[in-house]
């Protein structure tokens, strides 16, 4: 049996995605020492992919970078204006387009495996290599969409959410995931550059745990604009002149519906984009601290989180008081057996590697699937007004989910 080690300080952090030194970092391979075991064959051996999505479409996806020449960089000012790259995913004509799109770059994955001290266990084309069902240059299918917009956890690239960026898209969205720069371990950008997560360094090196607090708040908000700008480009709407890439999407969308979510720092950020933004109708946080918790006016908000961390007596008490500021359709449902990366495709893909936690012993399988099914449930029922039964209370099905009610 093959043990991988990592810092049980930051993981602490990690787990509960609470104020720590940084939060909501990390990999689904991470746990504490010695609780991580490895029973898989040998990497080179292994072909990682995601699971079919359960809709009927199939997938297109184009890379957008966009920059917001209003503002300047709030972690490397030097850098100049704002600058987000954004997976474009969109239903298509079957049979249209190229080749399958690309997971991540070699050099983001070397980043991400290296940050995680698993430099040397896993080759980084293993994780590059994965295989996802979008193909690029795809034809779109006719029609206005609803709109998803998707932030990733706080280091993490935005890759890491392509699980149910593509099964929302095979159900009728279009769906832009936001890497906001210098907020992941590696994120490539135009022009050879792959940035770093210096905000990571920031936060990490905050000298009180309430300045590391407001450093995550100041994360949130500053992804929350980034999510409007987005809105703004993707519409053509608020001045967008210089958005031509990213226009020609808004004949794909519905501007009527949109909706936005986020895992961990990008949960928080949705809702925070929610409450400065009216055109978002409908927000999901997955697994995260609220650090600001700004009221929604009565718009749907779906809380999804973790039975250790995330329910009402759990140590994150950001959930109970953002609950109670909640004044329109709400769901607080939290997991059992789940781990704050649950939400995301890296405990997918850990278990084709035989990666296993005993601290969140739920299955990769089900992990991709209750956060699917969900998610996917909740824009159907509140961005296209179909009532979705798995909304309404416990289900056999998925006896691992409780709906609490505090």
């Amino acid at each position: 049996m093959k043990r991988i080690h990592r810092s049980a300080a930051v993981l602490a952090a990690l787990a509960l995605a609470l104020p720590l030194p940084i939060a909501a970092a990390g990999t689904a391979f991470a746990a504490p020492p010695s609780a991580v075991t490895a029973s898989a064959p040998a990497p080179s051996s292994v072909q990682l992919e995601l699971p079919r999505p359960t809709g009927p479409y199939a997938i297109g996806r184009d890379t957008l970078h966009l920059v917001d020449t209003s503002r300047r960089d709030p972690w490397v000012p030097s850098a100049g204006a704002r600058e987000l790259m954004v997976s474009m995913y969109y239903p298509a004509h079957a049979g249209s387009g190229g080749a399958t799109a690309q997971y991540m770059t070699t050099e983001e994955a070397r980043l991400l495996l290296e940050k995680q001290k698993l430099g040397k266990t896993f080759p980084p084309e293993l994780l590059s290599g994965t295989h996802t069902n979008a193909r690029t240059a795809a034809r779109p299918l006719a029609g206005r969409h609803p709109l998803v917009v998707l932030s990733p956890g706080f280091s993490l690239n935005r890759a890491t959410l392509t699980l149910l960026a593509e099964d929302l898209s095979s159900r009728g969205y279009v769906v832009a995931v936001v890497d906001h720069a210098y907020e992941s371990f590696g994120t490539a950008f135009p022009g050879g550059r792959t940035l770093t997560c210096v905000a990571c360094d920031t936060v990490k090196n905050a000298p009180t745990q309430e300045d590391s607090r407001k450093l995550l708040a100041k994360v949130a908000d500053g992804r929350a604009t980034d999510i409007s700008f987005v809105i703004d480009q993707l519409t053509g709407r608020h001045g967008a002149h210089d958005a031509a890439p990213a226009r020609r999407f808004s004949r794909l969308i519905d501007a009527r519906r949109i909706g936005a979510a986020g895992h961990s720092i990008g949960g928080n950020a949705a809702a925070t984009a929610m409450a400065g933004d009216r055109r978002i109708r409908a927000g999901v946080n997955m697994d995260g601290t609220f650090f600001s918790a700004p009221a929604l006016g009565g718009r749907p908000f779906l809380m999804l989180g973790t039975k250790a961390g995330h329910s009402p007596d759990s140590e994150d008490t950001s959930w109970p008081k953002y609950w109670q500021s909640l004044d329109g359709w709400k769901r607080w449902l939290t997991v059992a057996d789940a781990g704050h990366f649950t939400f995301i495709d890296l405990p997918v893909l850990g278990a084709q590697l035989g990666v296993s936690d005993p601290s969140a012993p739920l299955s990769g399988k089900r992990s991709g699937e209750i956060t699917r099914d969900y998610v996917g449930a909740f824009f159907d029922q509140q961005l296209r007004g179909i009532h979705q039964p798995l909304l309404d209370g416990p289900s056999a099905a998925n006896p691992e989910v409780t709906f609490q009610s505090p």
